[in-house]
């Protein structure tokens, strides 16, 4: 009987879970590292020393943001259709 109820709360626990997807920002900075940013989720910021770890980091600091969130009992952003677009200018 014990193992059904541990049975029923992982099934729980896993069946709250939600994918979020969010658009990451990867620019490279002066230390040759990368400096990221998410447009969805105002004010994080992390970097790495290289891309792979900037995408760690950029996925740990996502996931600890929207644990935040959650802590504090507020809406976690869903983001909208983003662009990206590289624009020449002449000046």
């Amino acid at each position: 009987m014990r193992n059904k109820h541990i049975l029923d709360t992982i099934r729980e626990t896993y069946m709250k879970k939600t994918i979020y997807n969010y658009t990451a920002v990867f620019e490279l900075n002066e230390n040759k590292g990368f400096t990221v940013t998410v447009p969805a989720l105002p004010g994080l910021v992390t970097e790495g020393k290289n891309l792979d770890d900037a995408r760690k980091m950029a996925t740990e600091a996502i996931q600890c943001y929207l644990e935040g969130l959650r802590i504090e009992k507020k809406h976690l952003p869903v983001e909208q259709e983003i662009a990206s677009l590289r624009l020449s200018v002449t000046v």
